[in-house]
């Protein structure tokens, strides 16, 4: 099958403001992109890009006074399979682990392994090991929040989800990486586009979606307690430790967000 992908952010800004976009499809996607992600803003202004310590690609801007549109539009093709699953992955000894794989342990700024630790081994210290572990972490995050956009608060942590029992897409992985770090579990928060191909309506409105993968058997693999069920169609952004290494954008200044709109359609053959 083949996707088309593509967003239009409009910010207003009161002054000149720097500007960290993470906003490109994700490099190990590159093999089956078809048109690329350019990314234009209109007033035009200078872009450049690196890659973050996560390998994920970041647009540098300075949004200038008034108002700017950053848009993009991309086409690749896809294997039109839901999510993998692989129920028999084992799950690692800590001193096995590779080095590259241990700062998803940690805690972090919106996963407080400190304060999930014993709830989660009381949870889900009787569960078998490996996939069947994180599968129930995702099952209990699944029936645990409410989803509802009314309630997003992009301050909102793992542990304030899991006390207040609602959220949208970046609450149920957040709470997920937090309780699969608390059993040792490597796990990194992910983002990228997710359309509706294979699910029945009503669709919400399109947004950008946030999803985990856990490292078990010696790869990572993806899990999404939003939807808890294999999806089709996802294409991935960005990877980091949580919700702050992948915004779509660190600005460095007032602004507000003027409009935004997200879109993940398969395209006719």
């Amino acid at each position: 099958m083949k996707l088309r992908v593509g967003y239009a952010i409009t910010y207003d800004c009161p002054q000149p403001t720097p500007m960290l976009l993470t906003l490109h499809i994700h490099h190990t996607r590159a093999p089956d992109i078809v048109v690329p992600d350019l990314v234009t803003t209109y007033p035009t202004v200078p872009i450049s890009s690196y890659h973050d310590s996560f390998g994920n690609y970041i647009t540098r801007l300075v949004a200038p006074a008034g108002r700017i549109r950053i848009a993009s539009m991309a086409e690749l093709t896809d294997s039109g399979l839901t999510d993998p699953v692989f129920p028999n992955a084992r799950q690692h000894q800590v001193q096995d682990l590779p080095p590259d794989v241990l700062v998803f342990l940690l805690g972090s700024r919106y996963c407080e392994t400190d304060r999930l630790s014993e709830i989660a081994w009381q949870m889900f210290g009787h569960t078998q090991m490996g996939w069947a572990r994180v599968q129930a972490v995702c099952d209990f995050v699944h029936n645990h929040i409410v989803f509802n956009y009314q309630d997003a608060r992009p301050t909102r942590t793992a542990w304030e989800a899991f006390n207040e029992k609602k959220g949208v897409c970046r609450d149920y992985a957040h709470l997920g990486v937090a309780l699969c770090r608390c059993l040792n579990i490597p796990a990194r928060y992910c983002t990228g586009y997710l359309g509706d191909m294979g699910t029945e309506p009503p669709y919400g409105p399109m947004d950008f979606a946030g999803w985990f993968e856990a490292y078990l058997d010696g790869a990572w693999h993806t899990f999404d307690p939003r939807n808890n069920i294999p999806r089709l169609g996802r294409v991935l952004m960005a990877r980091g430790r949580d919700a702050t290494d992948v915004a779509i954008s660190t600005t460095f200044g007032p602004n507000t967000l003027a409009s935004f709109q997200v879109w993940c359609d398969e395209v006719a053959a």
